[in-house]
This record gives C-alpha cells, structure tokens and sequence, in this order.
C-alpha cells in the first residue's frame, strides 16, 4: 500500500514514504517565502538610496547657488569701497599743488560740486546694483527650493510606488505559498483516509 502511495505522484522510490514526501514539499515552499523576503529587502535599500542621493544632489545645488550669490553681494560691497578710496585719493592730489587762497577756494568748490555729483551718481549705481543682487539671489533661492520641492515630490512618488509594488509581490507570493501549503495539506489528509 506505501508503494502505491509513492507511486501515485509518478517517482518510484523503494524508501519513500509519504510523510518523507509531505517534508520535502514542505522545504520547497520555503523558498519562495525566503526570496519574497529578499525582493522585499532589496526594494527597501533601492529606494533608501535613491532617496538619499536625490537628497545629495539637491543640497549639492542649494550650496553652489548660496556661494554664487554671496559673490554677487561680495561685489555689490566691494564696489562702493573701492570708489569712496579712488575719491579719496584724488582729493588728495587735487588740493597738495594749491597756493593761492582765493584760487584754492574756488577750485575746492568746484570739486565739492564736482564729488559730490559723483558721489549721488555712484550711489544711485550702487543702489542699483544691490537691488539687482537682492532679485537675483531672490529669484535663484526660489528656482533651487522650486527645484529641490520638485525632486522631494519625484523621489516620494517612486518610493511610495516601489513599496506599494513590493507590498503587492509579497502579498501575492504569501497567497501563493498559502494555496500550495492547503493543496498539500488536502492531498495529504486525503492519502491518510485513503490508508485508513
């Protein structure tokens, strides 16, 4: 009767019996458990790393556009700094060659006219130029957090769609495993009534 019982599956085999079988089919179905299990892990470590480095690349960016705006105030600084210096100096030796007092008085107002219409002039560049700065380190701070928004939601997206799909394998593998597991359990008991 055991022969019959190992013959029934097509493998004849002098030593089986059929509850060796029913332990080697429960071996096997453990492995598809122990791969599911591995897809799963692997798909976790993608997206940690995908995320990691969307994130790298973003703060990458943010720092490079902070350093070109701080050139762009550096100079906006430096340039007032350097005028107020080169009027000084001229200054300097506009007045040294003078002699006379009345000569020297009359030429000291023409250049007081003459600076300070400079000066109003420079300061008008100056002030044009900051603002320029400021809308352009403005408009580059939005561009980079606009960018770095866009890529938060990109990276999100795929690993909320990654996990979704792992979630959707494992469960599909469990029921799978499940089903073989009943199958083999029903095969079983039927082949226990069956010798009783």
């Amino acid at each position: 009767m055991f022969a019959r019982l190992g013959n029934a599956r097509g493998k004849p085999n002098e030593n089986s019996k059929g509850f060796h079988h029913f332990m080697a089919t429960q071996t096997k179905s453990s492995k598809p458990k122990t791969q599911a299990k591995r897809a799963t892990t692997e798909a976790k470590k993608s997206a940690s790393a995908s995320a990691k480095a969307g994130k790298r690349a973003a703060t990458k960016t943010a720092v490079a556009e902070k350093n070109q705006v701080l050139t762009v105030a550096e100079s906006a600084v430096d340039l007032p700094v350097g005028v107020v210096l080169s009027v000084s100096d001229r200054v300097s030796d506009l007045v040294e060659p003078w002699t006379g007092r009345s000569s020297a008085e009359k030429q000291l107002k023409s250049y007081r006219t003459q600076i300070r219409k400079s000066l109003q002039r420079t300061e008008r560049r100056g002030t044009s130029a900051r603002r320029k700065a400021a809308t352009e380190a403005r408009k580059t701070r939005n561009r980079v957090e606009r960018e770095a928004r866009k890529h938060q939601r990109t990276v999100e997206t795929t690993l909320k769609r990654n996990r979704n799909e792992v979630e959707q394998r494992v469960r599909r593998a469990i029921d799978e495993q499940t089903g073989r597991a009943q199958g083999l359990v029903d095969q079983v008991t039927d082949q226990i009534s069956a010798l009783r």
